[in-house]
Parts: structure tokens; sequence; C-alpha cells
């Protein structure tokens, strides 16, 4: 039962070592550095690109602060917009009323002027009417022909009479 890969060499112990102690060494140089290395630009840029998105974050909450004033400010501008449009509107309504009773009583003066102006000539076409008549009736009954300039002294005279009897 003696297996000599059971039994204890001290150079196969040191020769163990020895090798153990190169591949270690080699190992470090050519491949820990390297892996360490990249591990290293790996954390670098995963630390870069957290910073970048916290950057980002900040900037979007920054971008949506600005945006949400901005659009308080439209709104506020909007409102006075709709304010300053009513008011004129609401002007614009008075100075049509007032065109329009200003019209209407241009209008209501117009038909009240040709009232007065027909009026005047219906008592004037009648006046004319109730002297040729009158001087006709006065002829007939006198059985001479009144000069019209006596006939409208006449009706003239006895307007007055009734004038003053309608004042009284």
């Amino acid at each position: 039962m003696n297996n000599p890969l059971v039994q204890p060499d001290p150079g196969l112990y040191i020769w163990t070592i020895v090798t153990f102690l190169v591949l270690v060494a080699l190992l470090a140089r050519f491949a820990w550095r390297p892996l360490l290395d990249a591990l290293e630009k790996r954390q670098d840029t995963i630390r870069k690109s957290l910073d970048d998105a916290r950057q980002a974050k900040e900037e979007l909450q920054r971008l949506q602060v600005e945006s949400a004033r901005i659009l308080a400010e439209a709104r506020h501008e909007a409102a006075g917009i709709i304010s300053s449009t009513r008011s004129d509107a609401a002007r614009f309504a008075d100075e049509m009323k007032q065109k329009a009773r200003a019209d209407a009583e241009a209008l209501v003066k117009s038909a009240q002027r040709e009232i007065d102006t027909q009026t005047a000539r219906a008592v004037q076409s009648i006046r004319r009417e109730a002297i040729d008549l009158s001087v006709a009736v006065a002829g007939k009954i006198l059985r001479r022909d009144i000069s019209r300039a006596d006939n409208e002294r006449l009706i003239d005279d006895t307007i007055r009479e009734m004038q003053a009897k309608a004042g009284h």
C-alpha cells in the first residue's frame, strides 16, 4: 500500500509551490491586472452612466418646472386676452346700442319733420280750399264777387276769434 502519490515528498512540495507562485505571478501580470483594469473601466463607465442619468433626471425635472411655469404664463395671458376680448365686445355692443339709439332718434326726428311738413301742407291746402269755397259761398250770398284778399282777411279774423274762444 505504498502509493507514491500519497506519500509526502518534500521535493514535490517545493516544486508545486514554485509552480503555483509562478502561475500566480503570470496570472497577476497577464490575466488579473487586465481583468481588474477592465472591471475598473466598467465600474467607471457605470458610475459615469449613473451620473449622466442623475443629471438627465435633474434636467428633466428642471424642464418640467419650466414647462409648468410657461404653461401657467400662457394660461394667464389667455385669460387676459379673453377678458380683454370680452370687454372689447361689451364696449362694441354699447357703442352699437348708442348708435342704434342715435339712429332711431334721428329717424324719429326726421319722421316728425316730415309729419310737420305734411301737416303744414295739408293745412295750407285746406285753407286754400276753404278760402275758395268761402269766396264762392259769400259771392253767391252777396251776389257779388268778394276779392280773395277780403276773404282771407275774413277767414283770418274768424280763426283768431275761434282760437280766442278756445283759449278761454
